[in-house]
């Protein structure tokens, strides 16, 4: 059983989501926003983010994660934030040890979409699709839930690449 936390790192809003493989399908497990208070600092936001998932890290014992990747925003402010997030993320997820396996958000998109241009609304409708949800997932959550989809796609890649590399 592979079971993957797929994180969207941010400051106010920080998505997640579990997906687990069962032969040949995705199964959701959960998924959720950890929503901090613009107001505080940014000091407090991380720490709400990292207590935050210590605790879906409890509940649900992942054995990997898929984090998206840093991409070079037009605010250098808001990209030094974004990074400030994605420590945290990679901070918690390498103390647990879990395995940290990163993507671009252009790849994510094209993964699930089809289009590395896909907006957040595409993504959620195609999010919900593949996990046969009944309603697509706030637009965080199912940023989250396509970087774990996409891991799992490309997890048995990865394997044979790597099992190629030892022979």
């Amino acid at each position: 059983m592979t079971l993957v936390l797929g994180l969207d790192p941010g400051t106010r809003h920080f998505g997640w989501g579990v997906v687990e493989r069962r032969g040949p399908r995705f199964v959701h497990v959960a998924h959720g926003v950890i929503d901090t208070d613009a107001h505080d600092i940014i000091a407090a936001r991380l720490v709400v983010i990292e207590r935050a998932l210590l605790e879906v890290l409890s509940a649900h014992g992942p054995t990997e994660a898929s984090v998206e990747a840093l991409f070079f925003a037009k605010d250098p402010q808001a990209a030094s934030k974004l990074g400030h997030a994605r420590g945290v993320a990679l901070l918690v997820c390498a103390r647990a040890g879990l395995a940290i396996h990163e993507y671009a958000p252009a790849l994510v998109k094209r993964a699930v979409t089809g289009s590395g241009r896909a907006d957040k609304h595409q993504v959620a409708q195609m999010v919900r699709v593949v996990l046969a949800l009944s309603a697509p997932p706030p637009p965080d959550a199912a940023d989250a839930l396509a970087a774990a989809i996409v891991h799992l796609q490309r997890a048995p890649m990865l394997a044979a690449a790597a099992s190629f590399r030892r022979t």
